[in-house]
C-alpha cells in the first residue's frame, strides 16, 4: 500500500472518531446486513420453496451473501479507521445507486425500497467525502499533506 492511503501512526489516531466516520461506517453495515438478509432470503426460499430453477435460486443467494462482505468488511475498517477501508465502502454506494434507480423504476412495492436504498447510498458518499472523514482516516490528497477542512 501507498504512503498515501496509510494513516500517520500518532496523529489521526489520537483524535476522537468523528460522527460523520461512524455515520457512514453504520450505513456500509446496514447496507451489508440487508445483502446478507436477502441472500439468505433467496437461498432458503430456493432451498425449501418450488423455484423455476433451484440453481439459479441458490446462486443468487449465495452471490448476495458473498458480495455483503464488501460493506460489512469497509465498516469495519471505518471503525477502525482504517484509510483502506474508504475505497470499498465508495464503491458499494456507487454499486448501490443503479440498483436504486432500477428499483424506482419498478411497478411495485420495489418503489420505496429503491428510495430509502438511493438516500442511504447519496448519505453514505456525502459522509465518505467529507473532509472530516479524510482527516479522521489519515488520507492524504494529491500534495501529500493531509486534506483540511475548508
Amino acid at each position: 500500500m501507498s504512503r498515501e492511503q496509510n494513516p500517520t501512526p500518532d496523529a489521526p489516531l489520537a483524535e476522537r472518531r468523528p460522527g460523520r466516520l461512524t455515520a457512514a461506517a453504520a450505513l456500509a453495515a446496514l447496507e451489508g446486513l440487508a445483502l446478507v438478509a436477502g441472500g439468505v432470503y433467496i437461498l432458503v426460499l430456493g432451498l425449501t420453496g418450488d423455484p423455476d430453477d433451484r440453481q439459479q435460486a441458490v446462486t443468487g443467494g449465495v452471490t448476495l451473501i458473498v458480495l455483503a462482505l464488501l460493506p460489512l468488511l469497509a465498516a469495519r475498517g471505518l471503525l477502525l479507521r482504517r484509510g483502506w477501508s474508504r475505497g470499498p465502502a465508495v464503491i458499494t454506494q456507487v454499486m448501490a445507486l443503479p440498483v436504486a434507480y432500477n428499483l424506482l423504476r419498478a411497478d411495485s412495492v420495489a418503489i420505496p425500497a429503491g428510495i430509502v436504498l438511493a438516500a442511504v447510498a447519496v448519505a453514505a458518499l456525502v459522509l465518505l467525502v467529507n473532509p472530516a472523514t479524510t482527516r479522521a482516516l489519515g488520507i492524504r490528497g494529491p500534495g501529500g499533506d493531509v486534506q483540511e477542512e475548508k
